[in-house]
């Protein structure tokens, strides 16, 4: 390149570049621009001078390996970018999220380690699309997830001792199809007080509280009459 192409560079064609590092151990150079969408790492640059360099490279949580990298940062590339609108950045994010439910499962789990919350709500949304209108059972087939649970059991948050994306998630349904059943529940108990409501007059409970007939007991049912 001459000196006179140097000089008519313009700043915003040069790129700055950072260094991460994924679980497995592995580093790779990435645009500082596009690995500052998510948050976690902009913190790391910003907050702690993380990223540049090898020796300096940021580390990434447990959960972002580098396939997951790689989708999260084509994700960050498109959005990043200003200008787009918001039929070609729907039109992206359709395609974007066509893959299984475990990868879609693995690529929350990352996009939420790093913070990146567009992301999250977009893959979130995928997958309640899935599971929508589905049983415990058919939720567990759909995760590959043994069912060795009791009825009694299976609305009850699982062990994740090796931190399971599929798990989380499905912990996160229960607990919101618990609080479902609770409110079902208090409804349902409400509507029969409601049903149960002593509809006696004031004379019949008058002559029930004063020994008369107004009241005949068969058992455990106190049957009242109208005269």
């Amino acid at each position: 390149m001459s000196e006179f192409d140097m000089a008519v560079i313009q700043p915003e064609m040069i790129k700055s570049y950072i260094w991460l590092q994924t679980a497995d151990g592995s580093i790779q150079q990435v645009e500082q621009e596009v690995a500052m969408f998510c948050p976690m790492i902009c913190h790391e640059i910003i907050q702690k001078g993380m990223g540049s360099s090898k020796t300096y490279a940021i580390s990434l949580p447990q959960r972002v390996n580098p396939c997951m990298l790689s989708l999260i940062l084509d994700y960050c590339r498109f959005h990043q970018v200003t200008g787009r609108s918001n039929k070609e950045r729907k039109s992206f994010d359709e395609k974007f999220i066509r893959m299984d439910t475990k990868r879609l499962c693995e690529l929350t789990s990352a996009a939420d380690s790093l913070q990146l919350k567009p992301l999250v709500d977009l893959t979130s949304r995928a997958l309640a699309r899935v599971i929508e209108g589905k049983t415990p059972e058919e939720i567990r087939e759909i995760f590959h997830l043994p069912d060795d649970l009791t009825e009694e059991e299976k609305l009850e948050p699982l062990k994740n001792s090796t931190d399971d994306p599929r798990i989380r998630l499905l912990n996160r349904l229960y607990a919101r199809k618990r609080k479902e059943l609770k409110e079902r529940e208090h409804l349902k108990n409400v509507e029969t007080e409601e049903e149960h409501v002593d509809d006696r007059s004031v004379e019949d409970l008058l002559s029930f509280i004063n020994g008369g007939n107004g009241g005949l007991i068969r058992g455990k049912e106190i049957v009242f009459h109208r005269f």
